[in-house]
């Protein structure tokens, strides 16, 4: 603490920190809306699917491209995105992203063919890497005294959290009842409103820009090594492990990363300033959010298969299913999360938080042909939200906690591009655990199915065999994540009101070091 004992005078000198916005709470509406909108987009689309590839004659080898080329581009982009936010200025990145996500979805709802169709939906990725870390970015700069900035990252990380089963229950909503061309248009009124009222209600704190050069070389090698690792993970899912052109991808990514991280040590203004990755916490979160949402996957994909097929839900009662995950999400983020953030470290909330989504996972694996939705299905979407929703909060708030101003938006960036290659990773790796199990499931009981009802019974249970093989998986991972947050890391609680001043008003350099709360227990 001696460094910095210089600094206190000047950390409460800075009136951005001294005098909040007073429009903040406001900003945080449209701010809200908007992540409400991209999360939304994750799984919207998803439903509307087998309909629009029937209505734009897409083939069944390109229908994955429609949701493909969405997570190249959002994934790909993001590093560039939040850097982009720390130069050109958080709120316009914002309202940009905004505006051009409202006209690809226009684009997408308005598709005659499968070109136009998957030129929408890059584009969708295009601007949402543009919005989503100059999103975090803006809660991360406008709200810094301790307990304000609880409340706001409580409704983030519940949206965050449980936004992809609203979209479940929208995606169904607009398919059944109107046609999947809704599920793109919705986004255009989402994207005007909160554009509109970003646009006159957002004042992004003096100072807090980014005034360096961007660094090309740094965007060139971070989007192609992640396209490339989101692509290879992407490929395994449908043409395996072994495919010569996922292993070429997956080697292709260590390249250009490893490249990468040579060229940030060496720039004199990095796309990604090591000292983001670096720092302990930082990095624990980034790894353990990451794992999260690998262990997230296994629930969305495997319970929304479950429910339809096996158990007959029609989209709309799969979507409402959700409903109590996004109950608990939001009960452990605003009720919990917020709450005790102010109170406890971090690392308190996060592991056990994770622990209890694992509980949630392991009741999962009990999942038979004839299991009870009131039994079995709901109290694990409880524990797996209550769970998450306390984990994810302070983990959002602990990755933009202490950084500097100038890098809050590349901080941002690496929130949304763990999640994004986590959900890369646990859509292959637990579909290919999935597959398998099924597999060896029919080919041992095969036999015993003499009659079309036998058979019909066993491919039921062979395919819930396959998803509690699978969420087994989710259960180590959820561990995994609990066991890192817990370990790595190790900041104070974020309570007293001048520990995030200095850490977020400054825009000119040298703030890292008045961080001085967050010490190791």
């Amino acid at each position: 603490m001696s460094e910095t004992s210089p600094n206190p005078s000047q950390a409460l000198s800075r009136p951005p920190a001294a005098e909040p916005d007073p429009r903040r709470w406001k900003a945080l509406v449209f701010i809200a809306l908007a992540q409400l909108m991209v999360v939304l987009d994750a799984t919207i689309v998803n439903i509307a699917l087998p309909s629009a590839q029937q209505d734009l004659g897409i083939s069944d080898g390109n229908r994955q491209w429609v949701i493909t080329a969405y997570a190249l581009a959002f994934g790909g982009l993001l590093l560039f995105g939040g850097r982009i936010a720390d130069l050109w200025g958080r709120k316009r990145t914002f309202v940009t992203g905004l505006v051009g996500f409202a006209a690809a979805s226009a684009l997408g709802g308005a598709a005659t063919g499968e070109a136009m169709m998957l030129g929408a939906r890059a584009l969708q990725g295009v601007f949402g890497a543009l919005l989503a870390p100059a999103a975090l970015s803006l809660l991360a700069v406008m709200f810094t005294e301790a307990k304000e900035r609880a409340k706001a990252f409580g409704i983030y990380g519940a949206i965050a959290g449980g936004g992809g089963a609203v979209g479940l229950i929208l995606g169904g909503f607009l398919t059944e009842y109107l046609d999947w061309r809704w599920t793109f248009f919705v986004n255009v009124p989402f994207a005007v409103i909160a554009a509109a009222g970003a646009y006159f209600v957002i004042r992004e704190p003096a100072g807090s820009r980014n005034r360096s050069t961007l660094d090309i070389p740094g965007v060139i090698l971070s989007t192609l090594g992640l396209v490339a690792l989101v692509y290879g993970f992407t490929r395994a899912e449908s043409e395996g492990w072994s495919d010569s052109v996922t292993i070429g991808m997956f080697v292709a990514s260590a390249v250009l990363l490893l490249s990468f991280i040579v060229v940030e040590s060496r720039v004199k203004s990095p796309l990604l300033p090591l000292r983001v990755l670096t720092d302990r916490n930082r990095g624990g979160v980034y790894l353990s959010l990451g794992l999260a949402v690998i262990g997230m996957f296994g629930v969305f994909l495997f319970l929304t298969y479950y429910l339809q097929i096996v158990k007959g839900y029609s989209p709309v009662e799969t979507g409402f299913a959700f409903l109590p995950m996004v109950a608990g999400m939001i009960t452990g983020s605003t009720q919990i999360g917020a709450r005790l953030m102010t109170r406890i470290p971090p690392r308190l909330l996060m592991g056990p938080g994770f622990l209890v989504g694992a509980l949630g996972m392991l009741l999962l694996t009990q999942m038979k042909v004839d299991s009870s939705y009131a039994t079995l299905v709901l109290p694990a979407l409880l524990l797996l939200g209550l769970g998450l929703g306390t984990a994810f909060m302070p983990a959002m708030s602990l990755a933009t906690h202490g950084v500097e101003a100038r890098d809050a938006g590349v901080a941002s960036a690496m929130v949304n591009t763990s999640q994004q290659v986590g959900g890369a990773i646990g859509t292959a790796l637990l579909n290919t655990v999935a597959a398998s199990a099924t597999t060896a499931y029919l080919t041992a009981n095969a036999a015993d199915a003499t009659t079309p009802a036998a058979q019909k019974l066993l491919q039921a249970q062979a395919m819930v065999d396959g998803y509690s093989s699978a969420i087994w998986w989710a259960v180590g991972i959820l561990a995994v994540a609990s066991a890192i947050a817990l370990t790595f890391v190790n900041a104070g609680h974020q309570g007293g009101s001048g520990q995030v001043t200095g850490s977020v008003a400054d825009g000119e350099g040298a703030v890292d070091e008045v961080k001085v709360p967050v010490v190791a227990h």
